[in-house]
């Protein structure tokens, strides 16, 4: 059956190149005729090639090396070998490696048509698969997302925020520590609810310290619980979070302000799983999933040595960068009107509406304090506005708001960000010369549109 996706043939003989590509038009296909696999791999597709008709004996890269890098990206290829070599040995390997079919010339004309409709519908067939899987995972991140996540849904539909999400679902099912960064406001613990709800965990506790309002001491027997007589006014004893957050997780944000003291012993429970209270001789197992969060660079603490190099390695298994709001403006509506709605029933008010001009103003600002600091505006806003809609008088923006200072992983976001638009910018939105001009493939291309939200100006013709 005909489809509109091309059938690319790599062979280094022109009569057979030609006798193969008119036998593939008479089946209705399109075709396109490379004489090399560096010709092939140099070329500017369309599109993800779905039948590749391939030489095993090509000049320079083989037909084997060819079918091996195209595995190695990950590209779903049916990949149809005819050649005059056939071999035991060589068909094999082939197939082993995922050729769909190994043809030996002279080869009859209905066995190469029925190897190419079949490649074709094997290659929809997974396409289609993986599609599917994307929408559910996607949908079912979007569902855990709407649900609470520490009193306030995990809201937004940009792509930065929508990566966040996609790794924490990941990481979600595992044991694994995580290690969450990001200026303040910017939803650290929402991210870490979103994580425990999602985890076999879920059932148990979710417990939270704030490692910078507590002082060092109290840290200490808060986290790790004490015995009786530990210190001055420890008549009984006392369970820490450790031990209360047992079969759930805890939740250490601000981790860089821990004493050297507490790292050490911090340290203890991610390698051996065991404490002790203070003024306790016994070992205590710790049933915990420590999940971390930290405004800091923390590699920046390590260099200083305000800032253990084990402990930091023991929490950065999985690190998930989360990003200030002005990088996400795309949630800003979303998250305005969660807030509008939760401070309405909080005041016992009907939600107050944002005028344009208000929701105009909320976007260009540059949010220093984040989410929080919106969540901050919108609730004085609700009240001055008295029932009636937000303007801007009611917003109060600083002019000039204070900013964080730009973190190196910042500046390369925008770096690289900028770069990108003017590329495309430059080819006229054409996605192939623009890859070719950065030094990516196509697939890197649009990982990366994706993930700045970048929407290419329309091709010129």
């Amino acid at each position: 059956m005909a489809t509109e996706a091309p059938v690319y043939i790599v062979d280094d003989d022109p009569s057979v190149r030609e006798a193969v590509a008119r036998l593939v038009r008479s089946g209705g296909w399109t075709v396109e005729t490379f004489a090399s696999a560096h010709e092939f791999l140099a070329s500017a597709w369309a599109e993800v090639p779905s039948c590749l008709i391939l030489d095993v004996q090509l000049p320079g890269l083989s037909g084997l090396e060819l079918q091996q890098r195209l595995a190695k990206s990950g590209a779903r290829t049916a990949i149809i070998f005819l050649t005059g070599h056939g071999d035991i040995p060589t068909t094999v390997r082939a197939i082993k490696a995922g050729a769909l079919e190994f043809l030996t010339k002279p080869y009859a004309d209905a066995d190469l048509i029925a190897a190419i409709e079949q490649g074709l519908a094997h290659v929809e067939t997974q396409r289609t698969e993986a599609r599917d899987r994307v929408e559910r995972r996607d949908a079912r991140i979007q569902s855990a997302a709407e649900g609470k996540a520490g009193g306030r849904p995990a809201i937004g539909q940009s792509a930065e925020w929508k990566g966040v999400l996609r790794k924490a679902t990941q990481v979600a099912a595992t044991e694994t520590t995580v290690l969450l960064q990001g200026e303040s406001g910017t939803g650290k613990e929402v991210v870490a609810r979103f994580i425990h709800r999602e985890s076999r965990r879920k059932t148990g506790a979710f417990v939270a310290i704030n490692c910078a309002a507590l002082p060092d001491h109290l840290l200490e027997s808060e986290l790790f619980g004490y015995e009786r007589g530990a210190f001055t006014g420890a008549q009984q004893p006392k369970p820490g979070q450790i031990e209360l957050a047992a079969g759930g997780v805890l939740f250490l944000d601000e981790v860089t302000e821990m004493s050297a003291a507490s790292q050490a012993k911090l340290l203890r429970v991610l390698q051996e799983r065991e404490f002790q209270r203070l003024g306790g001789t016994r070992l205590l197992k710790a049933n915990v999933r420590v999940i971390a969060a930290t405004n800091r660079d923390l590699r920046d603490a390590v260099t200083r040595g305000a800032f253990r190099e084990d402990l930091y390695y023991r929490l950065q298994v999985f690190d998930i960068q989360l990003p200030p709001l002005r990088e996400r403006t795309r949630d800003i509506p979303l998250l305005a009107d969660a807030f509008l709605q939760e401070i309405g029933r909080t005041i016992g008010r009907p939600p107050a509406a944002l005028t344009r001009d208000s929701q105009q103003l909320l976007m260009k600002y540059p949010w220093p304090g984040n989410v929080r600091e919106l969540g901050n505006v919108l609730e004085r806003a609700a009240i001055l506005c008295d029932g009636g809609p937000i303007t801007p008088e009611h917003l109060s923006l600083d002019e000039e708001p204070m900013m964080p200072a730009s973190t190196p992983a910042a500046d390369l976001r925008l770096a690289e960000r900028t770069a990108i638009e003017k590329a495309l910018r430059e080819t006229d939105g054409n996605k192939s010369k623009t890859a070719r001009r950065l030094g990516l493939s196509r697939t890197q291309l649009y990982v990366r549109l994706r993930k700045y939200d970048i929407e290419p100006p329309p091709v010129v013709s």
